[in-house]
């Protein structure tokens, strides 16, 4: 599903030949391996996560591509390793967001940048958008309560405008640039298979889905596939999702 977003972070960050880029939170190899093939031989990606796991599987992806310009490394984004001045480039895509400190983590990522280098990020716009209304949204409306944790992780943080850039200001970013963008956001099976695939993958929505009683499970899977069914053309599911990319230079 997270092609199309990726494709935009990526055309979004212009990387170019020879870049040196590093990739926060790059869980499974992107947009890391996409830049990686942008950058090419004389470049190099480091794509840094704090689950080995999720990298292992990116470097498999990696190498199944024959990049021999990528490296995964475990390690927190809040406490960069790297020297000063050292990237060309710093992207990440869905992982900002969920920083416990993110203006001291934009700092750090500042201080690695070369001066005139970018950070480009996406996240997530508001959660009033069909992938998530059609399942999380029809889940909550069920069962009531909090839609999130207030001290939990949040993938909507940032969708306020302008929200995102007041933290890069804040970590010392010059030239600061923010746009809200829709893209394409599909799923190319059933309404039935996205839903499974969306609960077990939505971390910040996990207190929410364990208020579900056994007993109510048939109706609110009914319920969901019936709201997800409305983005269906019968051979996959088309959401589109509204995020935010946002963009600053040392």
């Amino acid at each position: 599903m997270g092609q199309a977003v990726t494709d935009a972070l990526v055309e979004y960050a212009q990387p170019t030949p020879g870049m040196k880029v590093l990739d926060l939170a790059s869980g499974t190899g992107e947009p890391a391996i996409s830049l990686a093939a942008r950058v090419g031989e004389q470049g190099h990606v480091t794509a840094l996560d704090l689950s080995a796991e999720l990298l292992e599987i990116a470097s498999e992806r990696a190498h199944a591509r024959g990049l021999k310009n990528f490296t995964a490394l475990v390690s927190d984004a809040h406490s960069l390793s790297f020297p000063d001045n050292y990237f060309d480039l710093t992207t990440s895509r869905f992982g900002v967001m969920f920083f416990s400190n993110v203006v001291a983590a934009l700092q750090g990522v500042r201080r690695v940048l070369r001066p005139g280098a970018r950070a480009c990020f996406v996240v997530w716009g508001d959660f009033n958008q069909p992938y998530w209304q059609s399942m999380m949204g029809v889940v909550h409306r069920m069962v009531g309560g909090t839609l999130l944790e207030p001290d939990g992780p949040n993938p909507f943080r940032f969708a306020e405008p302008g929200s995102l850039s007041h933290l890069m200001r804040a970590a010392g970013f010059d030239a600061v640039e923010e746009e809200t963008r829709t893209v394409a956001w599909t799923w190319p099976g059933t309404a039935e298979e996205v839903w499974e695939q969306a609960k077990a993958v939505t971390v910040p929505f996990r207190p929410l889905l364990e208020r579900v009683s056994p007993g109510m499970w048939p109706k609110v899977d009914a319920e969901v596939c019936a709201a997800i069914s409305n983005y269906s053309d019968g051979e996959k599911i088309q959401f589109g999702a509204s995020v935010v990319l946002a963009s600053g230079k040392k």
